[in-house]
């Protein structure tokens, strides 16, 4: 193949890309053997032998993470390989002037694929102050010292818990729902009906108040008032239909039994992205990802603080004191096209941005050369990429390392859906 590794000449790096094979995650929540598009695109990516029955395919990692890291193609072999971190130690030019100041000798954004057949856990990721903090105190609970911002683009259709609801659906929930009364205690939650939306901080605080205290109850009085919940709604499903967030919140029920995260279901948006559509989350923001398949591209970390539905270890303390209490509904992206056949997705964070490209069979079109790196994920047809170093053809399950200052021509051969997560460019073209 003639996409390979790249090498120094002239005192530089050659402008050819590099084929990676990249890392699967088998978590819990992950989707099934062969219906998983994790599972397809890494059986495309890799030569391991794939169990298609059991397993459950939950992310492919596409980067420097040590938890997950992408190996050259040609020296993939796992544990004795050259992975894309140590490649990037040795040509560092390859990521840009800029980007090299920044952040050193490392690509700031990680890339994924997620397929999610059952809820992530509700979740926060620590700016970069807690992180290192975190990481200090239980670097085996939080491997590294970086902050998380994130985006997803949904792939698929897509459901996720993001952010807490603005005020007034607060105050109706409140109404409506009086588990949420019993185990805070009215006290706190008549704070909340006293209160203006004008009153940023005080609104905050009450949210604050009887988040926290709802997400500290004891197993028993968990166990007790998501009893009395389930019944109540069951019961009363049989003189009306239930609100949409109440049959969600029946179903991470039966999925988490007794969990304190089905009751703190009913603060945060319940948001449907369509096909295309992606969701971008700051620092100290809670969310949960519930089902679908997306792309994601994130800082280059891997810090995520717990406090329900999950088996995993909670830290419910720390994310409650770490959250923002931001309230109303998140902003979704829905691309702008930058040129024929490649739309873009531009969050506001300095790390990353997405490109996507729809190239229907026989056309064609460029990447421009941008002084960052890039990574490539093919998920759909077969085309011809071409750099001023090399030509080869590509197909599904390709992931590559595009250095800096590197144009890209592509010509679709059959129906080409290509992805491009690379450096924000306000960041890059910034004065």
């Amino acid at each position: 193949m003639e996409i390979a590794t790249a090498v120094k000449a002239n005192g530089g790096c050659r402008r050819r890309l590099l084929r990676l094979k990249c890392s699967v995650k088998d978590y819990a929540w992950g989707t099934i053997g062969s219906d998983s598009l994790v599972y397809k695109v890494y059986t495309a990516n890799s030569d391991d032998r794939i169990d298609s029955t059991t397993r459950p395919y939950a992310e492919l990692w596409m980067g420097t993470h040590e938890s997950g890291p992408s190996y050259l193609e040609e020296d993939a072999d796992g544990s004795s390989g050259v992975t894309l971190r140590s490649w990037i130690n040795e040509n560092p030019e390859s990521l840009g002037d800029r980007v090299l100041e920044k952040w050193g000798c490392d690509l700031p954004f990680l890339f994924k694929v997620l397929s999610v057949a059952r809820p992530l856990s509700i979740q926060a990721h620590p700016d970069k102050v807690l992180a290192k903090k975190m990481h200090r105190a239980h670097p085996n609970l939080y491997k590294d010292d970086n902050h998380k911002p994130e985006m997803a683009l949904a792939y698929t259709q897509f459901e996720a818990l993001c952010g807490f609801i603005p005020l007034q659906e607060l105050k109706s929930v409140i109404r409506a729902i009086p588990e949420i009364e019993e185990l805070v205690g009215s006290e706190e939650t008549n704070q909340v009906f006293c209160i203006s939306e004008h009153d940023e901080e005080k609104v905050k605080s009450a949210v604050r108040t009887i988040f926290t205290l709802l997400m500290s109850a004891g197993p028993d009085t968990t166990k007790q008032i998501v009893f009395k919940l389930k019944r109540r709604l069951h019961m009363e499903s049989q003189e009306r239909h239930l609100t949409e967030k109440e049959r969600l919140v029946l179903k991470l029920e039966k999925q988490y039994p007794n969990d304190i995260g089905v009751i703190s279901a009913f603060f945060f948006n319940y948001v449907k992205l369509n096909p295309g559509e992606a969701l971008y989350l700051g620092a100290n923001e809670p969310h949960a990802y519930l089902f679908g398949e997306c792309i994601e591209v994130m800082a280059t970390s891997d810090n995520v603080v717990r406090a329900g539905l999950t088996s995993k270890p909670l830290d419910i303390q720390s994310l409650c004191s770490m959250l923002t209490y931001k309230l109303g509904f998140p902003e979704i992206l829905k691309g702008t096209r930058i040129r024929p056949y490649i739309t873009r997705y531009l969050p506001p964070f300095e790390e990353f941005e997405v490109d996507v490209c729809d190239l229907p069979s026989g056309a064609s079109t460029v990447f421009p050369s941008v002084p960052g790196p890039s990574l490539l994920l093919v998920l759909q047809g077969e085309g011809r990429m071409s750099t001023d170093a090399s030509a080869d053809e590509v197909s599904m399950g390709d992931v590559l390392f595009v250095p800096a200052d590197t144009e890209i021509q592509l010509k679709s051969s059959f129906d080409l859906k290509l992805y491009r997560a690379g450096v924000n460019n306000r960041f890059l073209y910034s004065l």
